[in-house]
């Protein structure tokens, strides 16, 4: 067992939540801020555990920076001045507060907590009004402050954010929603277009719910890919393992499989109907967490912005990976320069500054992006830029990828391939630790990972274009439009853009032939037409599925090639499709799972293929 000083800071790294309690490591606390500890007062009188950081020799009254976040505040040995270093050289005062039923919080946790009906009387709570009530007591409590408080956090903290700003304390000046999940069903943490993230979602849910306190699921196989596939059907996780334990949110799972009242009254798309309050949106390209999430506020919160006080930003960062440290490198990929440094620096501070301090002018674009591939920070007046321009990469005969449509004489007309769930494809090198093994795991950067390791699987299409003579440069949307058919009645379609690296690359002898995804995800069938109400597909009728690839802002560079990955699993992190009709695939039974043959069309009147806005070089 790993004691829970370990467990907890693992969590940290790997989510990139609460960054700061990795780094309260010091062996005393920071000598230039007060600590006091407290029990905050709700309006339904639960009291939650909340710290705060104020700085010995601030000159006058100073803004407060808020982050309210299940995984447990920082205590007193937080060295402030190193893990917020970019803040605390502008002056800023730090509160922390663990949300309800976690740590030293009292009351009960609840995943998500919905927001309650706007005609809900005074006693009703959600997260919203807890940060309300937060902000209330903070501002009429700590010694020295300005009046002014902003809000900022990453994940969950990010969502605790998001919430804060749905009706906001007049005190709250500024929030940067970053990485902030917005709908658990259609994109980010537990379901993608309906397809189960398995692995993520039942690790989750154990260490979030397990006990008070975080604790990681004690699996008996290093390689997770061997234990989910031994486990079987998703009934035997109750049965074999968890037994009389109750986890709410597996249950959640369980009982809701569409996109029914459960899914959607977390959503927060029907929520953001107003900019509240100034919002510093933020994602990382290769967020392997929540990267639908942010995108997904921004566009929302846009369309009401009649004061321009609604930014995004967006980096090649992972999961949190703007909070600390330089963020030039990920995985096996240099960016070129410390692009979190840069964030934090010339963005996030001053972002806050100006709203709390009324310092400076603001000079922060609408949309901030970074373009890989050039490696350079490039700005937009809007997102997806309005003089991006739609082109199709259509898929060949011999696995070609081209921009030009295929032709009535091109030969058989489709590509087929057998997916078995008894073989499932893995959605990255193998072994694959658990999600948060406190030894180290693979998993923030696994969607960096070199696709080759599933080049020689029957199960795995792909499509390449020639080397290409010009940079081509997405900046916007991708949209994978397939045309498949199925022997079964189900199927999953995972669809990856990929950047092919040429074999001679003198800047990374390592990177020689290299395919960097940049863009993917996965869609359920029995979804394509409704997420509410799912259908099967019909065997061997060619079906039209729609899959959202989100967006990016990336260069293709000339004497690189472009490609396309077809297959129908990734696992564990999906769940396998049994690909016979079963209802709720929680309650299928082994039998359910067959190997079936797909075939993905290409001819003229079904001409599948992957759509991408694209700018001039």
């Amino acid at each position: 067992m790993f004691t829970r000083q370990v467990i907890r800071r693992s969590i940290c790294l790997l989510l990139a939540l609460t960054p700061q309690v990795l780094l309260a490591q010091q062996p005393a606390p920071d000598p230039a801020f007060t600590f006091t500890e407290t029990m905050v007062a709700m309006r339904d009188g639960v009291r939650l555990h909340t710290v705060y950081f104020v700085p010995k020799n601030q000159s006058g009254p100073l803004p407060i920076m808020v982050v309210r976040t299940p995984y447990g505040v920082p205590d007193r040995n937080y060295p402030v001045s190193r893990a917020l270093k970019e803040f605390v050289d502008e002056g800023f005062i730090y509160a922390f507060q663990d949300i309800r039923g976690k740590f030293g919080s009292e009351g009960t946790f609840v995943m998500q907590r919905a927001p309650r009906p706007m005609d809900a009387g005074r006693g009703a709570i959600d997260e919203s009004t807890d940060a309300y009530d937060a902000t209330d007591w903070l501002v009429k409590n700590i010694p020295a402050n300005n009046g002014r408080v902003g809000m900022f956090g990453v994940s969950y903290p990010g969502w605790t954010t998001a919430m804060a700003m749905l009706d906001p304390h007049p005190a709250l000046k500024a929030v940067s929603p970053q990485a902030s999940p917005s709908d658990m069903f259609i994109g980010d943490d537990f379901h993608h277009n309906g397809a189960f993230r398995l692995s993520y979602g039942f690790e989750y849910a154990f260490l979030t719910e397990n006990s008070k306190e975080s604790s990681q699921f004690p699996f008996d196989k290093y390689d997770t890919y061997e234990w989910y596939l031994a486990l079987g059907p998703l009934a035997n996780a109750q049965s074999k393992y968890l037994k009389e334990k109750k986890l709410p949110t597996w249950d959640d799972f369980r009982l809701h499989p569409n996109y029914d009242e459960f899914w959607q009254r977390q959503a927060m798309k029907p929520y953001l109907k107003r900019v509240t309050v100034p919002t510093l949106n933020v994602a990382g390209w290769w967020d392997q967490e929540d990267f639908y999430g942010p995108v997904m506020i921004y566009r929302e919160l846009e369309k009401h912005d009649s004061l321009n006080r609604n930014f995004l930003v967006v980096g090649p960062w992972r999961h949190g990976g703007w909070s600390g440290g330089p963020g030039q490198k990920l995985g096996n990929i240099d960016f070129g320069s410390p692009t979190g440094e840069y964030f934090r620096a010339n963005i996030e501070v001053p972002f806050f500054a100006y709203y709390l301090k009324d310092k400076g002018t603001l000079k922060q674009p609408e949309a901030t992006v970074f373009e890989s591939g050039s490696n350079t920070w490039r700005t937009f007046s809007a997102w997806p830029p309005k003089e991006a321009k739609t082109r199709s990469l259509y898929f060949h005969a011999d696995g070609k990828l081209s921009f030009d449509a295929p032709a009535a004489a091109e030969a058989k007309g489709y590509d087929s391939y057998v997916s078995d769930p008894a073989k499932p494809v893995p959605y990255r090198k193998r072994p694959i630790e658990p999600t948060y093994y406190p030894k180290g795991s693979g998993w923030p950067t696994w969607l960096l990972e070199d696709q080759r390791f599933v080049a020689d699987r029957s199960d795995v299409l792909s499509w390449q274009t020639e080397t290409l003579t010009n940079d081509v440069v997405i900046a916007g949307d991708i949209t994978a439009k397939l045309f498949a058919s199925t022997t079964g009645r189900d199927a999953d379609f995972v669809v990856k853009l990929i950047d092919v690296y040429p074999e001679d690359y003198p800047a990374d002898f390592k990177l020689g032939g290299y395919e960097f995804m940049i863009a993917n995800d996965v869609f359920r069938a029995r979804f394509r037409k409704s997420f509410v109400k799912p259908e099967p597909m019909v065997p061997n009728e060619v079906t039209p599925i729609t899959i959202d690839l989100h967006t990016q802002s990336y260069r293709f560079k000339a004497g690189h090639k472009i490609m396309v990955q077809v297959q129908s699993s990734w696992f564990p992190i999906i769940d396998r499709n049994p690909q016979t009709w079963v209802d709720n695939i929680f309650e299928a039974k082994a039998s359910d799972y067959q190997a079936q043959t797909h075939r993905i069309w290409r001819v003229p009147a079904t001409a599948s293929r992957v759509e991408i806005a694209t700018i001039n070089p």
